[in-house]
């Protein structure tokens, strides 16, 4: 009797340790998903540090930074499917229509009925960041993807699945179901220097994997670009004169250390093509940017709560706006009741100089530095009132004025309007029981995509009747497993009905 006692405690025992040993092994595996453990390396870089600290970065020979770096560099080719699109226009409300006639434009640019946009094919770059697959790229490479395929440098292929996407800085993150990958090493893009060498991976024009080498021009450049996608654009781009073309996008700006310091994003040319400068996001953005997607779908974005000027307004412009001429800082232009700002006491006419002890000359290295924070995180903010010097601790807040964590979007944030119930006067004009009218169309969302343009009073989806926000929502939320949906409604004053398809999936 002792004996079985004995054998079933050794028995438990041993079921536990089993148990135990799995158990931390499942915490281990998702505790590093998609992110890369402190101090180990990948085997691409096997030898590279090896009894040595790697090149410096004043090194003319990038052969064995490109060894380990290349292996981590994919080819990203996308389909996304024919589709049928509306060209229903409203009609001009103008003298001259009827002398003109509408069918003279109505014949090339719409009343033709629907059309078919065909199969679209593109491809672009990307950057393996961890073993077990998670992949970085830019949103505008996968944005509206019906299928993403992804070529390892040795040739084998994948099919990928997008984890999440952020257009203000225009990062994606992708997934292949792979195990035991080369992948980049995260560099230090505030070590990053002027005139320090940099290499672009990547693959242009739809060639093989191409390595072109250039230096840093500048820093914390703004180009204006990711206001196409996004109604809060985060740009502060490293500048470089490393060769950069179409197909580019996604790709690896490293050191000559071989560790990833960027990713290149975007090109400055007249004809589309390299014509000298191009721009990549710094790694400490996008690594922030990754392991929100990657830990809770979606970014968990902070804000200062203040407005500023624009970079490069003249002396007149200035002027006329109040505002003084500083060279030291960011002038306070406006601090919103409610904002991080205004509840640590910051007024109009301070004079930002740092954060967290960064000095901060101009928006876009303010902007990068706060985007390396989430809601809740507290930074030192420095400022000069009346020209003294004065520091204060600051919470950062989300969009929403609070420090919630954010959640991944709801199927009306991705419509992208600002919507209101139609007002009664408008409803008994047009003969209405009731409808959604589209105030404002942010940049970047699924009506933006489609042809509805400002005014338009929704009033039905998918052929359901479409009374109020709260109808729409419903209707909507009803359909959000079908990608697309077909809105109908009106423009008031004329007496058709539209119908557009809008893609609520997040695709085009």
């Amino acid at each position: 009797m002792k004996l079985k006692n004995v054998l079933a405690i050794v028995a438990i025992s041993a079921a536990t340790a089993l148990l135990s040993v799995w158990g931390f092994g499942r915490y281990q595996e998702y505790r590093y998903a998609g992110m890369q453990e402190p101090g180990k390396l990948p085997v691409n870089y096997a030898g590279f540090f090896n009894n040595h600290s790697g090149p410096s970065d004043n090194s003319f020979d990038f052969t064995e930074a490109c060894a380990a770096a290349t292996p981590a560099v994919v080819h990203i080719k996308t389909r996304t499917k024919a589709k049928q699109v509306s060209n229903d226009l409203p009609k001009r409300n103008d003298p001259f229509s009827d002398f003109f006639g509408d069918n003279m434009f109505g014949d090339l640019f719409g009343g033709m009925g629907p059309r078919i946009i065909p199969e679209q094919r593109a491809s672009g770059s990307g950057v393996i960041i961890s073993e077990d697959g998670y992949i970085v790229t830019n949103n505008h490479v996968v944005d509206g993807a019906d299928e993403i395929n992804i070529t390892l440098p040795n040739r084998k292929t994948y099919k990928a699945t997008v984890v999440g996407t952020d257009p203000s800085s225009d990062l994606a993150v992708i997934k292949i179901d792979a195990k035991n990958l080369p992948y980049l090493v995260y560099g230090n893009s505030d070590e990053a220097k002027l005139g320090q060498w940099v290499l672009a991976i990547g693959y242009p024009l739809t060639l093989d994997v191409t390595v072109t080498a250039g230096i840093i021009s500048a820093k914390a450049r703004q180009i204006n670009i990711n206001s196409r996608q996004s109604a809060t654009p985060i740009e502060s781009f490293i500048q470089t004169d490393a060769a950069v073309n179409p197909g580019n996008s996604g790709g690896a700006l490293i050191n000559t250390r071989g560790e990833l310091i960027g990713i290149n994003s975007a090109i400055a040319s007249p004809t589309g093509s390299y014509a000298g400068y191009s721009y990549a996001i710094p790694v400490n953005i996008v690594k922030k940017v990754v392991n929100d997607i990657i830990k809770y779908g979606t970014v968990q974005r902070a804000f200062l709560g203040i407005s500023y000027p624009k970079d490069g307004l003249s002396d007149e412009e200035k002027k006329q706006a109040g505002i003084k001429d500083v060279n030291n800082g960011i002038y306070v232009l406006d601090v919103p009741a409610g904002g991080a700002a205004a509840e640590a006491g910051i007024k109009k006419g301070d004079i930002i100089t740092n954060i967290n002890g960064v000095t901060v000359t101009t928006g876009p290295e303010m902007v990068e530095q706060i985007a390396r924070y989430k809601p809740g995180d507290k930074i030192t903010l420095g400022y000069i009132r009346n020209g003294e010097q004065k520091t204060v601790n600051v919470t950062l807040k989300n969009k929403a004025g609070n420090t919630n964590v954010v959640k991944v979007a709801n199927v009306m944030d991705r419509l992208g309007a600002d919507l209101a119930n139609v007002d009664k006067k408008t409803a008994d004009a047009n003969n209405l029981n009731g409808g959604v009218v589209v105030k404002k169309i942010q940049p970047g969302g699924a009506i933006q995509k489609s042809r509805i343009q400002e005014g338009f009073v929704i009033t039905a989806v998918n052929g359901i009747e479409v009374k109020t926000v709260d109808d729409l929502k419903a209707a909507l939320s009803n359909s959000s497993n079908s990608g697309t949906v077909r809105i109908d409604g009106i423009y008031p004053g004329y007496g058709d009905t539209y119908s557009y398809p809008v893609r609520i999936d997040g695709g085009e």
